[in-house]
């Protein structure tokens, strides 16, 4: 099985083009094993580095000092065996969705070959129909679905998400959550999800990462055992969400209630 990353000790320094204010440490050390075919959420205070992590798993930044491997292999550049959705879809505004999604296809010159993938995966994210539309003439979910095709179209070992949901309203979130989660289980692929939202991390992930503030390092490692498809409303649920809102020091406590008639 392919699709395992191994961090280790990545710190990442951002210089500062001031030179009366000090370099931004954003990764600390942060060092963690993910195993293939696992569905991992990093959470953490803004601006803790969670998306900077993403980005150096991408290839698309690189680490100060520490090293990233997928598959034993070092990652030192983006590859098609990483696909990427962010927050926004970042969809091409001049190419309809069937042209967005072959974009990186055609980059590649494999389309040719590839050219019957396009169309799987305009059904697999439920865009049949809208296959000459643009991206104005879409919703933001379709958008956001039109995202994940394309990222998903070149068969990437590992999808990377970076808050690809946080723009979305809170029904067409959770719709969006559930395709993921079903297109995670047949392709069997590795997931790393930069979320805010504990609900969400707790409902989609084997592990949750809880990150702390920065210089950003790893907190806690919680495994979600929980059967899927999972009650937002069980108790099992609610206490793992106390748990990490309590890692985050965000949980809260009200030692006694006072009731005034």
């Amino acid at each position: 099985m392919v699709g395992e990353i191994r961090i280790e000790n990545v710190y990442k320094k951002f210089k500062s083009l001031d030179p009366t204010t000090d370099d931004v440490v954003a990764l600390n050390g942060f060092s963690l094993d993910i195993k293939p075919g696992s569905f991992i959420s990093l959470i953490g205070p803004s601006g803790c580095g969670k998306s900077t992590l993403l980005r150096i798993i991408g290839g698309l930044d690189k680490a100060t000092s520490g090293e990233i491997y997928l598959d034993d292999k070092l990652i030192k550049k983006p590859g098609s065996d990483r696909g990427f959705a962010f927050q926004g879809s970042n969809l091409f505004p001049w190419l309809n969705v069937e042209r967005n999604i072959a974009f990186g296809l055609k980059a590649r010159h494999i389309y040719k070959d590839k050219k019957k993938d396009v169309s799987e995966y305009v059904k697999l994210v439920g865009l049949e129909g809208f296959e000459k539309s643009y991206p104005h003439q879409l919703s933001g979910g379709m958008q956001q679905r039109a995202s994940l095709a394309r990222a998903l179209v070149g068969h990437p070992a590992v999808l990377l998400l970076d808050e690809p949901l946080g723009a979305l309203d809170a029904f067409t979130r959770m719709n969006l959550q559930d395709e993921i989660l079903n297109i995670w289980k047949e392709h069997n692929m590795t997931m790393i999800m930069v979320t805010h939202d504990v609900d969400e991390a707790i409902y989609m992930s084997d592990q949750v990462v809880v990150m702390s503030a920065r210089p950003s390092k790893v907190e806690a490692v919680i495994d979600i055992d929980l059967p899927r498809p999972r009650a937002r409303a069980q108790d099992t649920f609610q206490e793992y969400r106390t748990r990490i809102l309590n890692v985050l020091n965000l949980g809260g406590k009200v030692d006694e209630i006072e009731y005034y008639l």
